[in-house]
């Protein structure tokens, strides 16, 4: 099976030394990619910024921003099987970017933001992609209502939700615990190591893509 795999935080500029991201370690993107290719799939790893180490047998594309990974999942996920976008994906992005660094003026600073495409509902539609879709929430509130909701209007198989108000789990831990919301049906996996997960996730994965 071809997989393509998005992990990581993206990093929109401000200027020549500031940049907007979140909090992502990309930890479980690439856990993900590990267990498949652990597994025998081709996998494509199209990853933000992350200070993890490339899984062996993994092709990475890395990225910055919200527009490259949008360019590197449309120029590839045509011929993959399976899509999983694990990343955390700036929503927003600032309307300009100063060529030289912002000085300190006044009491306050003003930014004007505007949409970054988005990767994950453009993939049935503007991609044309007809595989298994995934998709991951990151919720802090109705975990599944957000999720299900995520789930039918972006057209996808399965969504991997999780509570990030949770301390010590979610965005920059080894640890995870996550929601399998499936069109018909919910399944919480229990708390454990994010590379104790992915096999688990992967095999749901793997039951996804071979009904007919």
């Amino acid at each position: 099976m071809r997989v393509l795999i998005t992990a990581g935080p993206t990093r929109e500029p401000l200027d020549p030394v500031r940049y907007l991201t979140n909090r992502s370690s990309g930890k479980m993107g690439y856990a993900l990619a590990s267990a498949f290719a652990e597994a025998g799939h081709q996998v494509l790893l199209i990853s933000g910024p992350t200070n993890l180490d490339v899984p062996d047998g993994v092709d990475l594309i890395p990225i910055e921003t919200a527009a490259e990974m949008f360019a590197a999942v449309e120029h590839h996920i045509g011929r993959m099987d399976t899509a999983v976008f694990a990343a955390a994906v700036a929503d927003y992005r600032p309307a300009s970017v100063s060529a030289q660094k912002i000085k300190k003026h006044g009491e306050t600073l003003t930014l004007e933001f505007v949409k970054n495409p988005d990767i994950l509902g453009s993939a049935r539609g503007k991609f044309a992609f007809t595989g298994v879709l995934v998709g991951f929430a990151a919720e802090t509130e109705n975990l599944e209502a957000n999720a299900r909701e995520k789930l039918q209007r972006k057209g996808c198989d399965l969504i991997i939700a999780n509570d990030v108000s949770k301390p010590g789990i979610g965005f920059d831990s080894d640890r995870n615990r996550v929601l399998l919301v499936h069109p018909d049906h919910s399944e919480p996996l229990p708390e454990d190591e994010k590379h104790h997960l992915a096999p688990k996730i992967v095999r749901e994965i793997e039951l996804l893509a071979a009904k007919p």
